[in-house]
């Protein structure tokens, strides 16, 4: 037997032991070599009277498995190869998908006991493979995942996973594992049921083969007569229950917007009123079904294999040694800097965190504190920790202490003449070898760089705020900024497990620039006379985290206000005012609402009790429309939408963003436009660039010429072209 991605060990006691380990990949994935050996491997077990049992364990240190190969499941649902039908490709989609699960199917009915020995994370497909057998044993590491987190990425789990894990531990405790994604670790695995025993990892394989050679039993509980659903099935009291919950929950939670959840639930519904074999079709058919969706297509690509490309450095200039932040200097200790500060002492670096007063600095440090008792608190970090990483911040107000500084990073206020001078006194401190950074929202880098005796060291770093939680980081290229400068930025990036894009200089970028149209047009729905419950439930639905007009209050109004004002000064006559401009204007300038900052903005912010629309909105706009119905929600939904991805597209045609995949991963991670799109971009490709453009036009007669297509958009419309099509991204070799 010839395998490629499993070693063969078979003892004298006649046991098996299985070593997942493919030679071309860092992680364990399904992928279809993968499972060519397990077809090949279960046929020996169930043939061979000479084997009483099987171990299948992992010989990667990092992890038992990951999961499907999304990147061959996205070619396959994508049409790639030789030409089919529709039919055609739906067929051998669903014959793919059932064929996995009929596979572990034999696994789990082979007569031999099978026991999963996992020591390392085993998420969705890894895990439904241990799903399948019978016995399963995980190293005592609590950085060990074990989950479905399919409907993260637009899918459902398609090996059998909507049927086995709720004939483990009963639907109400399976459904939200399913539908929400997250992980659990082995101590809770173990605690819900869907894990045996945790032990030491030294001893899982010994552990394992006791278990085979003491207590075998090669017949999985569904197959066993008398077998009864825990908590009973969909129809007993509680069953119905639960479904008739999770369904409004669903409702609630997503708008119906993500067909992945209502297909999970679906196929756990009807899956447990038959046997399993037919609820294996069930979901095989469901999961042929979601691959067909563009909405999950375009997450599977955004979601998974874009970030994935990014986050491995897919922009980084080619030639350029690798570099390794280990001193980092960071002026200004408010909010942002703080932030920056905890998650590169985290990640290793000795970092300096400067301000004007030490009283400052030493705030700053403290929101480390604060986070690191947070985590200890509810387990996942020690004294230890806390230790290690607050001694690698030294909170100072003196520039020498920056000396030996690989990167410097400013956080300070959005003023051009702060920021000069904080940048001459860094640059009068560092070494020629060392990297300028801005975390700058709006202001150009390239003016910004005019202060700098260094202007090819001198790059944008801009993070989003909170630091800690927040995963993308926009990288802005300058006029003169070289590669050396972009290449440490990134690295720097990875340092810390973030997700970085990479853009070129323009006012707001493009994270902030996009960001503000989805306000912004909530402001100009207001302005028509909407109902602001309206406008802020509408953008909720849409798939946005927020309202417009409650996130206008959390980034401050008086800002957004400094930010037009300013903009209005630089582009003096080309400035076209919007017809939210007086509205700003009378809450700032006139009224003093600022936002939640303090306590006064489009809501109100009680002391007690929670937030609620501010009465005297209608006092300064005349409010029109206080009803709606379905025709006006949809109309809402696509301007918050096509207004967002008209910037982005303006942005591409401009050079600002270059690569499709950082304009839609940026923009779900950055500003969280509605990830069940794909993406600003990805939304255009779906609808069709010629819809898209007509639709815009209609719009733009309509409410402005903010919606009009940009000459890019009307090319691709006339050329029957895509973004990912005429843009498409060159990958880097893995």
């Amino acid at each position: 037997m010839n395998l490629n991605c499993f070693k063969w060990d078979q003892d004298a006691d006649g046991i098996v032991t299985l070593t997942w380990d493919d030679p071309k990949r860092t992680m364990n994935v399904l992928s279809g070599e993968t499972l060519r050996d397990i077809a090949a491997v279960i046929e020996k077990i169930a043939s061979d009277e000479a084997i009483n049992g099987a171990v299948i364990t992992s010989g990667k240190q990092n992890g038992f498995c990951a999961g499907a190969a999304l990147d061959e499941m996205e070619s396959t649902a994508s049409g790639a190869g030789a030409p089919k039908s529709e039919e055609e490709r739906i067929r051998d989609r669903y014959n793919a998908n059932l064929g996995f699960n009929l596979l572990l199917r034999k696994l789990e009915t082979c007569g031999k006991p099978i026991v999963a020995a996992i020591n390392g994370l085993a998420l969705g497909g890894g895990l439904e493979v241990t799903l399948a057998c019978h016995y399963r044993i995980v190293a005592d590491n609590p950085r060990i995942q074990l989950g479905l987190p399919e409907s993260k990425v637009g899918l459902l789990p398609g090996g059998g996973g909507t049927q086995r894990l709720p004939r483990l531990i009963g639907a109400a405790a399976a459904l939200p594992l399913i539908l929400q994604g997250n992980p659990s670790d082995p101590m809770k695995a173990k605690e819900m049921g869907f894990v045996h025993k945790v032990v030491p990892a030294e001893a899982l394989l010994s552990e394992a083969k006791k278990w085979i050679k003491e207590t075998p039993d090669a017949v999985q509980p569904w197959d066993k007569k008398g077998y009864k659903i825990p908590g009973g099935g969909p129809h007993a009291p509680g069953g119905s229950t639960t479904f008739t919950m999770g369904n409004a929950l669903y409702r609630k939670t997503s708008f119906n917007n993500y067909p992945a959840q209502k297909f999970i639930l679906s196929c756990v519904y009807e899956g447990l009123q038959v046997p399993i074999e037919a609820g294996l079709r069930i979901e095989a058919r469901y999961f042929t079904k979601l691959l067909m969706e563009p909405a999950s297509r375009n997450m599977i690509r955004s979601l998974f294999l874009s970030m994935q490309d990014l986050n491995k450095g897919a922009r980084r200039p080619a030639g350029v040694p690798d570099a390794k932040v280990k001193k980092l200097g960071i002026l200004g200790a408010g909010m942002m800097g703080a932030g920056i500060a905890y998650v590169s002492a985290n990640a290793g670096m000795e970092v300096v965190l400067l301000d004007t007063s030490q009283e400052a600095a030493d705030k700053g440090k403290a929101y480390s504190t604060g986070l690191l008792d947070g985590q200890i608190k509810k387990g996942r970090a020690t004294e230890q920790k806390k230790t290690e990483v607050l001694g690698r911040i030294k909170a100072t107000t003196n520039y020498d202490d920056l000396k030996g500084c690989d990167l410097v990073i400013e956080a300070v206020f959005e003023n051009r003449d702060v920021k000069a001078d904080v940048t001459k006194k860094a640059e009068a401190v560092l070494a020629d070898s060392a990297i300028f950074g801005s975390n700058t929202s709006t202001l150009p880098i390239s003016g910004l760089a005019e202060a700098s005796v260094r202007p090819e060291s001198f790059i944008g770093i801009h993070f989003f705020s909170p630091v800690d939680r927040m995963q993308l980081v926009e990288i802005i290229m300058g006029k003169k900024t070289g590669e050396k400068a972009l290449a440490m930025a990134i690295d720097y990036v990875k340092q810390i497990k973030k997700t970085p894009i990479v853009v070129n200089d323009s006012r707001g970028f493009y994270t902030s620039r996009c960001f503000g149209t989805y306000v912004g047009e909530g402001q100009e729905m207001l302005a028509e006379g909407i109902a602001p419950a309206i406008i802020d439930n509408v953008g909720r639905m849409t798939g946005m985290p927020r309202g417009p007009l409650e996130l206008a209050d959390d980034v401050a109004l008086d800002l957004a206000y400094k930010v037009r004002e300013q903009t209005k000064k630089d582009l003096g006559d080309k400035y076209e005012p919007g017809a939210s401009d007086a509205l700003i204007e009378t809450m700032v300038s006139k009224l003093g609402r600022f936002g939640r900052k303090n306590g006064k903005g489009f809501y109100e912010y009680p002391s007690e009790g929670k937030k609620r629309l501010w009465p005297g909105l209608s006092d300064i706009v005349s409010i029109k429309v206080t009803e709606t119905d379905a025709e006006l929600v949809e109309e809402l939904r696509k301007r918050f939408l096509y207004r967002q991805a008209i910037e982005a597209a303006r942005c591409f045609e401009e050079t600002v963003v270059t690569d499709p995949r950082e304009a839609d991963v940026g923009a779900i991670l950055g500003w969280g436009f509605a990830p069940w799109t794909g993406g600003p971009l990805s939304v255009i490709d779906t609808v069709g660039a010629k819809k898209f453009v007509e639709e815009c036009d209609r719009m733009a007669q309509k409410y402005g010429k903010r919606f009009a297509p940009n000459a890019l958009l009307r090319d691709m419309a006339a050329k029957g072209e895509t973004f990912y099509s005429r843009f498409a991204p060159q990958k880097k070799a893995a």
